[in-house]
């Protein structure tokens, strides 16, 4: 099984060890943190299962319109489900690599070979394909007149969602090295949201595809090109009216969405993402610690650091619960207020590694496994 995130460079193919904590599957990864009972744990109930099948070597995050959930797996098969309910289940012909991106009445899937499907969310028929310069691996971002897929080479590729012409490309140069990168685009009124290698968070306008403006969120530093590695290899997020994104090797920063000037950044390393909810952002770090931040100021409230090098996906936030899921499978629930664990349950013992979603006061999760599932907390 190949690592989470894969050095695009022939001379780092064997593993380096400054890399290793990316990596659960090194021999050399730091040992994972043994989970301390929970003292009066809440009960975790599972709402319904369902199996998209495996992810293989992608990352598929599952899409959430309403209470429609629509998740995809490698084998080309791809789900909508409402309420535990399987409305329909198609296979698309060629085998996944990316998705599942939807605005509710479409869904849009991509292939390792730069395919890229877009099907009618109500009934799951193809409506039209395209094509990108290489393998699809973050859900494309959908919304009422575009479609927007980054390619494994660092292009955003904007698709008219009627018909599928290509209305505009995006590139940058990027550095020698850089990180494989399951990071989605983010559309938001006039602009598309991207974080790149070098530690770049881009406002591209919908409309031409021209850049807007551009955000630093990590500065490469360091004697090696490994050292300089400082990518933003998760999907930025909307707080307010600000747009959030946070760097391995760097930052989590926050900038104005029209202007892009920096309300306030900390150094922190996470390849994983964040979450935020009216009052804080929250951060999985690289060594398994899990964050709550001011969404104010940036200021630190609280730490949990009992789950050092577990592979911790980015956070979900509702309510008074913040989940996030491990390597090998497991879900912990914390406290908003102060971080303490709250609950913790097992899905199939198989890596988690896409973010979960949150669907009414439930949190949908997709393991390599394949395995879709609703959790409550009671």
């Amino acid at each position: 099984m190949r690592p989470l995130l894969i050095l695009a460079a022939a001379v780092l193919a064997a593993g380096c060890s400054s890399l290793d904590s990316l990596n659960p599957f090194a021999s050399s990864a730091p040992k994972m943190a043994e989970l301390p009972p929970i003292p009066s744990a809440a009960e975790v109930r599972v709402v319904w299962k369902e199996n998209a099948g495996k992810g293989e070597n992608y990352v598929f995050t599952p899409a959430v319109s309403g209470n429609a959930i629509f998740v995809a797996g490698a084998k080309g098969d791809v789900l909508r489900i409402e309420d535990g309910v399987v409305r329909w289940k198609v296979n698309v012909g060629v085998p996944l690599s990316g998705g599942v991106g939807s605005d509710g009445r479409r869904v849009v899937v991509g292939s390792a070979k730069g395919d890229v499907l877009l099907l009618d969310a109500a009934d799951g028929k193809e409506i039209w394909r395209a094509k990108v310069s290489s393998e699809v691996l973050a859900a494309p971002a959908v919304d009422a007149a575009l479609v927007v897929v980054r390619s494994g080479d660092n292009r955003l590729y904007a698709f008219d969602v009627a018909d599928g012409k290509r209305k505009w490309v995006y590139q940058r140069q990027t550095p020698p090295l850089s990180l494989r990168t399951f990071a989605a685009p983010l559309v938001d009124g006039s602009y598309v949201f991207a974080g790149f290698p070098g530690g770049k968070l881009l406002a591209v306008t919908t409309n031409n595809g021209a850049s807007a403006w551009e955000g630093t969120v990590a500065l490469p530093k360091g004697t090696t090109e490994l050292d300089r590695v400082a990518d933003i290899t998760s999907a930025p997020i909307l707080a307010g009216r600000m747009i959030c994104a946070v760097a391995y090797q760097g930052r989590v920063a926050c900038f104005d969405l029209n202007t892009g000037n920096l309300a306030w950044a900390r150094d922190m390393s996470s390849a994983a993402g964040l979450a935020a909810d009216s009052r804080y952002v929250y951060v999985a770090d690289d060594k398994g610690a899990v964050h709550a931040l001011d969404l104010a100021s940036g200021a630190s409230i609280w730490k949990q650091d009992k789950l050092a090098h577990r592979q911790l996906t980015a956070p979900a936030a509702r309510g008074r619960l913040v989940a996030v899921a491990d390597v090998k499978g497991v879900v912990h629930f914390l406290s908003r207020e102060d971080g303490a664990f709250v609950a913790r349950v097992n899905t199939d013992g198989t890596p988690v590694t896409a973010p979960l979603r949150v669907v009414d006061n439930r949190f949908v999760l997709q393991t390599w496994g394949g395995t879709v599932m609703a959790l409550e907390v009671q």
